[in-house]
This record gives structure tokens, sequence and C-alpha cells, in this order.
């Protein structure tokens, strides 16, 4: 998105891709096309978990375009309120937006029609001042959803419809979405899908953005306060290259930027270095299934398409925590393909028709930001490219759980209400909402960003992605990430 608002400015813009290009068609249907199961899930640069994952050792996704090629599409503003010091959330971390909501809601606005988000205004309970209407009307609800908004209904809540970066329209030379089940961890095999690679690199590159793909970023190098140029690996013949230039900016993610910041050795130039890594923050996620006993999802349709937020700012029928706590948002039964092959093949096979009995809710509490939770590096450790490796050591505070348990008991009483049987929780692992460890904010003692996300002490580098934010909000980052690339894309191509 950065790279968007220099273009357009007509700058020379070169963008460097660890990745490749994510070919689309039928393949992207098949069981082991679901993000973890393909090439672009890379081991390459193995980070070492201490505490918070569910395994060792994970690795990272790399291909143009980033995560939102397997994305679902969620496509959220983070609430007025978000913006705003809340003393529960915050705690001891010092954790401050410089700015507010109304700053960035123009670019909320932009960033909503370059991905063309369809969406519904006035039936969120929280949703915040908007200048604009969403670009795109949004389908029709699914079986499966109507009959989870028929019961949150019932129990007196006020269901909504997700925001979401697909397409529905036939008028944009693109194929509509054919509302398939293979969408969220996949990348859409028909194109349908909003995401980077598909409707926004092309016609930059087209515009003279230079592209360069399977290109490992090793070192940033600096002198004085100034970035000078960044060393680099080109992967399939291990031929090393420098590229230089007057302006670097940095979107690895919130893990990977930490990462190269840590190996370049820069947070010794920053007075908040001593926070690079650190503050890590991923949200506190669960997904609630409920089984029922006929398929409620018997169309086969993609029903990834209600939220429900009578929770995030806290509710009366819950005691603890009293304030904020997070989002409910209907979650797509994974292909029965896909379960089968996570699973051991017997078990898979058992296990396997049952999956069409399922349909469930993911659960995402806002989580505190805390120095303790952190990436760091590893000097006795390097992968085949020569960076240190990644250490990640993460835990929940009693709040964060206490959060997520909340809203999980009250996700059973709608998939109850709804018809389901029994359920079974599933505590989420991964890291694929990770933020904040490169946060900003107007403390230069405690954060390593300013206002504008230029890292302190090195006056011509700035940090774009999820790790700029001070705290997590309890919705899906994408479109925040989005909106602020392009409100720090428009401040560098005015100086």
């Amino acid at each position: 998105m950065t790279a968007h608002v220099l273009v357009q400015a007509g700058l020379k813009v070169l963008m460097l891709e660890r990745g490749d290009w994510v070919q689309r068609g039928p393949h992207n249907w098949a069981a082991n096309a679901s993000v973890d199961l393909t090439p672009f899930y890379s081991t390459d640069t193995p980070y070492r978990i201490l505490a918070g994952g569910n395994k060792n050792f994970m690795g990272a996704y790399n291909c143009v375009g980033g995560p939102s090629v397997f994305y679902g599409g969620v496509s959220f503003r983070f609430r007025e309120r978000d913006f705003e010091t809340d003393p529960d959330i915050i705690g001891d971390s010092n954790a401050c937006w410089p700015f507010r909501y109304a700053d960035l809601e123009p670019y909320y606005t932009r960033a909503e029609q370059i991905l063309n988000v369809a969406g519904e205004t006035a039936s969120d309970p929280t949703e915040p001042f908007r200048s604009a209407s969403y670009p795109q009307q949004l389908n029709s609800l699914s079986h499966t959803s109507q009959l989870i908004a028929e019961a949150a209904a019932a129990l007196g809540l006020q269901p909504f419809r997700l925001p979401l970066a697909i397409n529905y329209s036939s008028n944009h030379q693109r194929t509509p979405c054919i509302a398939c089940t293979n969408c969220d961890t996949f990348a859409c095999a028909i194109g349908a899908k909003n995401d980077l690679a598909t409707c926004v690199l092309p016609q930059l590159i087209a515009k003279g953005l230079d592209l360069k793909t399977n290109i490992v970023v090793t070192r940033v190098m600096a002198e004085g306060n100034r970035a000078t140029s960044v060393e680099c690996l080109e992967k399939s013949t291990n031929q090393k290259i420098n590229y230089r230039a007057k302006i670097f900016i940095l979107t690895a993610g919130a893990l990977g930027s930490p990462h190269l910041l840590l190996a370049s050795d820069l947070p010794r130039r920053n007075t908040g270095g001593h926070a690079v890594g650190r503050y890590l923050m991923r949200h506190c996620n669960a997904i609630v299934f409920g089984f029922f006993p006929r398929s409620p999802n018997r169309s086969k349709q993609f029903h990834k398409q209600l939220g429900i937020h009578d929770f995030y700012f806290g509710h009366p029928t819950i005691k603890y925590p009293s304030g904020k706590l997070g989002s409910m948002q209907q979650l797509q039964t994974p292909p029965v393909g896909l379960v089968q092959a996570h699973l051991p093949k017997p078990l898979g096979q058992m296990l396997g028709p049952a999956v069409e009995h399922l349909t469930g809710l993911l659960v995402m509490a806002e989580d505190q930001p805390r120095y303790d939770n952190r990436a760091a590096v590893d000097r006795n450790q390097t992968d085949r490219f020569g960076l240190p490796q990644l250490t990640i050591m993460h835990h929940y505070t009693q709040r964060d759980i206490a959060a997520r348990n909340a809203l999980i008991k009250k996700a059973k009483q709608i998939l109850r209400r709804a018809g389901a049987i029994f359920f079974y929780v599933h505590q989420i692992k991964t890291f694929s909402h990770a933020v904040g460890t490169v946060r900003m904010g107007k403390d230069s003692n405690t954060s390593a960003l300013d206002e504008f996300c230029q890292f302190r002490g090195v006056d011509n580098l700035y940090v774009v992605d999820g790790s700029f934010m001070p705290t997590s909000a309890g919705l899906n980052p994408s479109l925040t990430i989005s909106a602020n690339a392009l409100r720090v894309g428009e401040h560098i191509a005015s100086v």
C-alpha cells in the first residue's frame, strides 16, 4: 500500500520479495492447497518457539502479496475507542497511539476502495464513523449463516455482515466469487479474492514498480543516521546482491521486521531500540465448533459471513474482565479433504465424514501488550542465508485468557441455540495476527517508531507492517495495516 502511493506519485520504487507468485487454477481447490501445506509456507528460516506456540519450530509465509493471498478477506476498521488509551488493556506497557481514528479514517476509505471491499453499513453496533459507503455490496447469506444469524438474534444479539475483500461483481473484468468453501487459508483459484497480488501489484507493475522475487534481504546497512543499502541473496543462485536507495521501507511482518532489524544491529541506534521485538501481540483466539445432528452446510457454500460485536466493549452479563473483550466471527467449516490431509490417514478417514456436521465461531480477544512477550535473535544459530535464528516467547495474561473464555461461553450459547448438541474448542496458537514488535508512539524512550513509522535514529528507514501497532484491538489487523501504510506513503511522498 505504501508502494501504491509512491508509484502513483511518480517515484522510482523497487520491491524486494522473498517469495514467488502463487499461480492460480483448479489446483488451488485441492486438499493440499491450504497455505501451511504449500511451498509458500517456508521453513528456510525456521523460527524457534521458546513458549506460546503449537510446535518447537515454525516457518513463515513468503509469496508475492504476502499472507493476503491466503487470508479470509475480513477487512475491519478499528473502532474509535481502540485508538484511545485504555488502562485496563495497556497495563504498564506505556502503549499509546500517536493519532486518533479521525486521522486514519480517510485512509481506511482509500484502502477499502483499492481493495474493493464489500460490506453493509449501520448493522454493526460498534461501527465507527465513515465518510463513504463500502465500494461494493455483499452477496446473499448462505443457509448456514442464516441459521447462526437467527440464533444470535433470538438471544438478543445484533449479528451483522462481515466486510470482505472479495469480488462479487462482474464489472471489473474479473471473475466474481462463486461462494466455494476453499477460501480462508487457500489462494483463490479463480482470482475472485481481492488480495494484493490480484488487485494491487499488477497495476503497480504496469505503472513502473520494479518487483524482484525470490530475494532474501539479510542486512540493512547504515552509516551515521541513514540507511545506505540492503544486502540480499538471490535464492536460486545464492548470488549476493546489494541495493542502494534514498529511502528504505521495511514490511516483513511483525516477526520478520524485528528479525531483520536485530540482525542488522540497528536497535542500538534507536533511543527506543530496547523495545524492538518486544510487546508481541497476536490476539487470544479460539475456534468454537458446534456439532449438529444434520450438516449445517448442506448447500456446500462459503459462509464466513457474520460478525457479532455485542461483547466488544464488554457486556453486563460478563463480570470479568469488565472492560473490552473482543469480537466474534463466523468461521468456515474446514473442507473434509483438508482435515484428512492434516490427520494420520486412518484417523482422517474415520473423522472426515463428521466434519460436515461442524460449523463454528472464531472468538478474538484483545490481548495486552507485555514487554516480556518478544521476538529475539540467537546469533549462535544461523540459517542458510546467514540470518541469526529468531526466537519467540509469548505468554497470555490472566486477563487475556479470561476475555477469551468469556467469548467462548457466549459462542457456545449461540451455537447451542442454532442446534449444536456438543462442542469442540480449538485454541489457536499460531502467530497469524502478530503485531506490535516495532511499535510507534510519542515517547522516544519506549517506542522505536515515531508517528509516521520512521525508525528512530535512522532517518530514511520506515516500518509499515503490523509491527507498528501499540495495541492489537479485537479485530483482524489487515485493513488497519493497509490504511496506515497509505498514510505513511503520503508522508514519504511529501518530504
